[in-house]
């Protein structure tokens, strides 16, 4: 079977066991990427043959569309500015659920929605498993345009290999209008909570892709199943 194929199976367990945690009456937040989509879906089959929720928020334009295509009560942050449960997914994911997000471009949506959960549970296929954050993943940073080139030094600085986020030639924009700055670190991130620190005091940073403290669960898919950390 091809690597590719291999892995979505793997992403559509972990995403199929984690709409199982979904119960009715729930507010919820619908993450984005790849194995959010198994969990949309699977929700969407959930919804259909009976469970009921007050309704999700959605991460991202596109997992909106997604959802209210598949039916699936949509609700945002004004009406239920406190949700029951998120579930999304991840770029990398340590030992200690650590996690980098924010490969898709929606981190900053994503970390409002998680921090908005009495519980953030991550889904994710056995390859975002790593032993160290930010070897095989740059780490995004969202930032205002205004301040692209300031931050850019600055992270620079930090030292970071800095790539301005394009997409089929074109700068990448996200939902909120900001720029990404990839940062690239030799050798990886050795020490996450003090990073985040650092880059959270430039001014003209509006977020990290780099999620500490926040995930309670993750839910890997692999050639053996699922299994559940911690």
């Amino acid at each position: 079977m091809p690597h590719e194929i291999q892995q979505d199976s793997w992403k559509q367990l972990a995403g199929e066991a984690a709409a199982k945690l979904i119960e009715d009456g729930m507010v919820i937040g619908l993450g984005s990427g790849s194995t959010a989509v198994y969990l949309i879906y699977a929700l969407a089959r959930r919804i259909q043959a009976g469970l009921s929720i007050v309704g999700a928020v959605p991460t991202s334009k596109a997992t909106g569309e997604l959802a209210n295509n598949l039916g699936i009560p949509l609700t945002d942050l004004d009406t239920h500015p406190e949700l029951d449960l998120d579930i999304d997914g991840a770029d990398e994911i340590d030992s200690q659920l650590g996690l980098i997000k924010g490969g898709g471009g929606a981190l900053l949506r994503e970390k409002i929605v998680a921090s908005a959960a009495q519980s953030f549970i991550v889904i994710a296929d056995i390859t975002k498993q790593v032993r160290q954050l930010g070897l095989k993943t740059p780490l995004p940073v969202e930032t205002i345009p205004f301040a692209a080139t300031p931050v850019r030094k600055r992270l620079e600085a930090l030292g970071a290999i800095v790539q301005l986020r394009q997409l089929a030639g074109q700068l990448y924009l996200t939902d909120n209008n900001n720029v990404i700055l990839d940062c690239t670190f030799p050798g990886g991130i050795t020490d996450p909570p003090d990073l985040e620190n650092r880059i959270k005091r430039i001014v003209g940073v509006v977020e990290t892709g780099l999620f500490l403290n926040m995930a309670r669960q993750a839910i890997i898919g692999g050639p053996e199943g699922v299994k559940v950390l911690p």
